[in-house]
């Protein structure tokens, strides 16, 4: 498995990184099979009245996002919390995706071909063909992924495993992008642009 840890408003000491390193291994360790990628980052808050210390880790399954986040007053703590989320997170991922494959009349997930790695990847030249590059204003922070088309409910399955109050995906049915969120008084929501 490839770990990546990054420091925020710190520096990733080797006790740190040995520490994290453990953690998610002993987390990660009955999901090796599935794991292919795991990216962490630890920051302290900038202000020394918020004694706020963050663990983030986005896991990348089998080509789903699985994401975790923890706060404490302690970074180590935080560690801790973060890498048993994520393992209840992972367990869930893997019962649901066991269950998924034994039931009938249900189809394995297909590993997109190189000829669709290769269309993907022309199609963002095309769309940057011309254009100056220019950096975000302050404050933005942008984020690419891929959105290959889902139903709601694989989008509702996705929304649970990233742990944020919402999640953007292409509707398989007529392609176009939706929102599905958490509703404040329980339930789920989704937001569709009108035609």
């Amino acid at each position: 498995m490839k770990l990546l840890i990054h420091g925020r408003n710190l520096d990733v000491t080797p006790a740190l990184r040995d520490y994290t390193e453990t953690k998610l291994d002993r987390a990660i360790h009955n999901f090796g099979d599935l794991v292919k990628e795991a990216d962490v980052h630890l920051s302290v808050a900038r202000n020394p009245r918020v004694p706020q210390q963050t663990a983030e880790v986005t896991v990348f399954a089998n080509g789903t996002v699985i994401r975790a986040q923890e706060r404490s007053e302690n970074l180590y703590a935080s560690i801790d919390l973060v890498a048993s989320k994520l393992a209840r997170q992972l367990r869930r991922y893997k019962d649901r995706h066991s269950d998924h494959h034994h039931s009938h009349g249900h189809k394995a997930s297909e590993t997109p071909t190189t000829e669709a790695v290769l269309d993907n990847e022309a199609v963002v030249e095309s769309l940057l063909d011309g254009k100056e590059v220019q950096l975000p204003s302050p404050g933005v922070r942008r984020k690419y992924f891929a959105m290959p088309p889902m139903t709601l409910e694989q989008a509702r399955q996705q929304l649970d495993l990233i742990d944020h109050d919402f999640y953007v995906f292409r509707d398989s049915d007529s392609g176009e992008l939706q929102v599905i969120y958490r509703r404040n008084h329980g339930g789920y929501g989704v937001i569709e642009a009108r035609g």
